[in-house]
């Protein structure tokens, strides 16, 4: 096997468990046969430019496969796409074709797919050639639709950069692209963009501590959401976790039941892993997330069936380790510190903990052990009184929340 033909493989099995596809709903995405799948990641046929391309787009990869071959830097790839771009709009009889637009929106979307693997930091520079593109075509010659449509693209893009910005704690940048992306989506009458807006927003101040106002503009991103789209149900999840975050089991669970509806009313995304677009599996972990952050106790009960019906299912590495978190958070709660350790643990060797779990999990472990504290009518516990185990799950990731690790990525819905 070659040292590209190696790499290749490596990187399509990591792929390809990250999303937790097995052989054959991967050669499905990709029109292949199962038995080519395997092989090509088991070394045992020689993989092409034309084959990676293929799979690239089937896993949203973003030319990751592509790179692998060619030995060249997943950015060179990017450069590479943004040159076709351009040589596109050029040899087209208007100066923005419905080529380009269509190039434009696919691009968007293998991005916002790509999110879900991709760490911020590595992301952020091809999300921003890409918006950087679309604002030289603003004033080219080009008829209505196709404006629309441009603005359109320039809204996700600018959304996508704004939730990369929060990844990345930059929250002078994050809050001047969320307003762009608002502006964008009220140009162009697009609701679903302007609920997503307000949902990042509810998501950054959850984050941030500031639980009302994580509540209120959940609260406007459901009323501003077009009926059957995405963004209301992950708003509605966002409200269910602000009412858990305020105490309010009662609101809690009517958001959590809503939430449940909506979910089986909603067809299954071809990508499931799209960040605008809401998986319906994801239901039960948002469930399990929102009960141990309230502190219930169905919350442990919850948390292991979704770690057992991800691990069943092959699932993302990265959800896994959420769940594993939740776990930690609800046996903490239940005063079982060196149980939530062992689980807080599993979750952090993964090396897939991300910067908002750090935060949100972390702040969730510390009140709990300072809540069992105060109905045991002790005082609250600091550093040197909190348990072994609490003090590691709730240290580690409330404590020293601010120091990311080297290779963490978002996971703002898991």
């Amino acid at each position: 096997m070659t040292d590209s033909a190696g790499r290749f493989a490596s990187e399509l099995r990591r792929l390809r468990a990250d999303r937790g596809l097995s052989y054959r709903a991967l050669a499905d995405r990709a029109n292949q046969g199962k038995s080519y799948i395997e092989d090509l990641e088991k070394g045992r046929k020689p993989p092409n430019v034309a084959v990676a391309a293929n799979l690239d787009k089937a896993l949203g990869a973003g030319g990751q496969l592509v790179a692998t071959l060619q030995g060249v830097e997943v950015d060179d790839c990017f450069s590479a796409e943004m040159e076709a771009l351009e040589l596109s709009r050029r040899v087209t009889a208007s100066d923005v074709s419905t080529e380009t637009l269509d190039r434009l929106e696919h691009a968007a979307d293998t991005m916002a797919m790509a999110y879900a693997t991709i760490p911020p930091d590595q992301l952020l520079p091809r999300v921003r050639r890409h918006l950087e593109y679309v604002g030289t075509l603003v004033d080219a010659r080009k008829t209505l639709a196709q404006h629309q449509r441009l603005l359109v693209v320039g809204g996700w893009f600018s959304l996508l950069r704004a939730t990369l910005h929060i990844d990345l704690r930059q929250s002078g940048a994050a809050s001047a692209y969320l307003d762009t992306a608002a502006h964008l989506a009220e140009q162009t009458g697009h609701a679903e963009i302007a609920a997503w807006c307000l949902e990042t927003r509810a998501w950054d101040a959850l984050t941030a501590g500031d639980f009302r106002r994580a509540l209120e503009l959940s609260q406007h991103a459901q009323g501003v959401a077009p009926a059957g789209g995405s963004a209301i149900i992950q708003a509605t999840a966002q409200e269910g976790r602000a009412w858990a975050r305020l105490g309010d089991r009662r609101q809690t669970g009517r958001a959590l039941d809503r939430v449940e509806r909506m979910a089986e009313l909603k067809t299954p995304p071809e990508h499931p892993e799209h960040h605008y677009q809401y998986d319906p599996a994801k239901a039960h972990s948002y469930a399990a997330t929102t009960l141990a952050w309230a502190g219930d106790p169905a919350a442990e009960s919850a948390a292991r069936e979704v770690i057992a019906e991800l691990e069943d299912e092959g699932a993302r590495p990265r959800r896994i380790a959420s769940a594993q978190l939740d776990l930690g958070l609800a046996l903490l709660a239940g005063g079982k510190p060196d149980e939530a350790a062992d689980a807080a643990s599993q979750a952090i060797a993964s090396g897939r903990i991300v910067p908002s779990n750090w935060v949100a999990r972390g702040r969730g472990c510390h009140r709990s052990a300072q809540r069992r504290h105060s109905r045991e009518s002790r005082p609250a516990p600091t550093r040197a009184d909190v348990p072994p185990g609490a003090f590691l799950v709730a240290v580690r990731l409330f404590a020293d929340r601010r120091t990311p690790l080297a290779d963490s990525q978002n996971l703002h819905t898991a």
